[in-house]
């Protein structure tokens, strides 16, 4: 299996779930929006974006279908539970939320001419969309007070919030006083696969 990820992005948190399953895989780092509309790269995912999975003849894309087929390689690892329908429910329902909530509530910060075409309003987008994220990470802090993983159980939602909490230290999202959330960072940042895929991304914790 082979994974193509761009530092920093979505990617990152397959590339942690890899880590994590214990199977052998290569992977290839795309360093910038050249990379990823390279002729190279346009053969493997036509849409020019990370993260993309090459396993022998079959390419897959689309960051959560690529969770769940890396879970499905390596079921002894536990990344969608312990194999009942419940335990895979529940961890599909948390990497939904990261996937379909968190995530393109970034969309805004990192692209508000997408959403304005005012430039003198692209700072009043910037704060809505913090304070949205703010209300999610919220959700999530709530969701971990009883749990040191989303899911309940260390599973394949919880590398993908990983990297978006990176995300919002760039971005100035407020976390201040959302402790539960700020220790699952920092046990995520002392996790060996963690270090691993920041290592070898060119990333530091």
């Amino acid at each position: 299996m082979k994974l193509y990820t761009k530092p920093g992005a979505c990617s990152t948190a397959v590339h942690i779930a890899l880590q994590w399953s214990g199977q052998p895989y290569e992977f290839e780092v795309l360093a910038d929006y050249a990379a990823l509309k390279s002729p190279a790269f346009l053969t493997v995912n036509p849409a020019g974006a990370v993260p993309a999975v090459v396993d022998g003849d079959f390419v897959l894309t689309q960051n959560a279908a690529i969770m769940g087929y890396v879970a499905d390689c390596q079921p002894e690892a536990g990344l969608a539970g312990d194999g009942s329908a419940r335990q895979r429910a529940e961890a599909t329902r948390w990497l939904a939320f990261v996937n379909s909530d968190v995530h393109p509530a970034y969309v805004p910060l990192f692209a508000p001419a997408a959403f304005h075409g005012d430039a003198d309003q692209h700072d009043g987008v910037r704060e809505a969309a913090r304070k949205r994220l703010r209300g999610l990470y919220e959700r999530a802090d709530k969701q971990l007070e009883a749990h040191d993983w989303l899911a309940g159980f260390r599973s394949f939602a919880d590398p993908y919030l990983y990297v978006t909490l990176g995300w919002a230290e760039r971005t100035g999202v407020d976390l201040s006083g959302l402790e539960r959330l700020q220790a699952f960072k920092a046990r995520m940042d002392q996790d060996p696969g963690v270090q691993a895929t920041l290592k070898a991304e060119g990333l530091t914790a």
